[in-house]
């Protein structure tokens, strides 16, 4: 299933894999043909990713294997590459348009130019995170990231108590934003809301998807305090309705969202609002939470209190 080291370029630079990255998995990949343990490794690892491959959340993702090696450091990149013709059959047999194929596992690209960036080497900072875009249960549509799975134990009983699903193991979309396609404006959102709309129905109609929910500090409505009123992150929140928030503080998330690494506070910039919302907030003794909040999908948003 690994591609062969010659038609590696070509299939990364597809996968927007940074140039500078190129080289260096090309020169790996001849070591899987020399060194039979890592194919060994990979077999293993590519049987668990394809675990049960219709049903979402069943993957066992690639992980890094303990080893001081580049081999080991770029392992689950490779799963990923072993994986891809899986992958494309999938969105074949789903009728999926090639061009939501290429936008969405071309964030394995990003990842990798994202672990680049902050470490100065090639890698994956979450190794299993693609998993799910090469498995099929997620998908990038304009502006997010929605992932196939059912409404998680939190939001269960307030999305049944809402009538807004059939039960607590009905299907849901998962929200995911990434932070390198451009403000989340308002028409951004809807715009992905409405491809969401009729891409799921069309692909995977043995899934009724009636809510849509995110996990996320964005949805700290502590960031009302900093923010305007009239903010892309406010209007996004305000389409949720709300569940609890976790009381365990989640620092470290809006740190490297808005930074891109955890520092010191001292050392926290202050350019922009969202920053200087983030580190004024820490430096203050308060501390940030993971919200999460839903909303149906066909009757439109919910509405956060101000």
């Amino acid at each position: 299933m690994l591609p062969e080291a010659g038609e590696l370029p070509e299939i990364l630079l597809d996968l927007a894999v940074p140039h500078e990255s190129v080289n260096e998995l090309v020169a790996l990949r001849r070591r899987f043909d020399r060194e039979p343990q890592w194919r060994w490794l990979l077999d293993r690892a590519l049987s668990g990713l394809l675990h049960r491959p219709d049903e979402p959340g069943a993957a066992i993702g690639p992980g890094t294997p303990p080893v001081d090696d580049p081999l080991g450091r770029c392992f689950p990149v490779f799963v990923y590459l072993a994986a891809l013709p899986h992958a494309l059959a999938h969105h074949r047999r789903h009728g999926v348009d090639p061009e939501v194929s290429r936008r969405t596992l071309a964030d394995l690209g990003w990842q990798i130019a994202l672990h680049r960036g902050r470490h100065g080497r090639t890698g994956l900072s979450t190794p299993r995170w693609p998993s799910l875009h090469f498995r099929g249960e997620l998908y990038q549509l304009g502006r997010l990231q929605f992932q196939r799975t059912v409404l998680t134990e939190k939001l269960a009983p307030l999305v049944t108590a809402a009538g807004a699903a059939p039960g607590p193991d009905a299907p849901a979309l998962d929200l995911h934003i990434p932070d390198f396609l451009g403000p989340l404006s308002p028409d951004a959102v809807e715009r992905s809301l409405e491809l969401a709309r009729v891409f799921f129905p069309r692909h995977y109609p043995q899934e009724d998807h009636q809510v849509a929910m995110c996990a996320s500090w964005l949805l700290d409505p502590q960031l009302r305090a900093y923010l305007p009123a009239d903010s892309n992150i406010v209007a996004f929140q305000r389409r949720f309705r709300p569940a609890p928030l976790d009381p365990e503080p989640d620092d470290e998330g809006p740190i490297r969202f808005v930074f891109g690494e955890v520092v010191p506070l001292s050392e926290l910039p202050r350019r922009t609002t969202m920053e200087r919302a983030i580190g004024d907030h820490l430096r203050s003794g308060g501390h940030w939470h993971f919200g999460r909040g839903w909303f149906p999908l066909r009757d439109g948003a919910g509405s956060l209190p101000v």
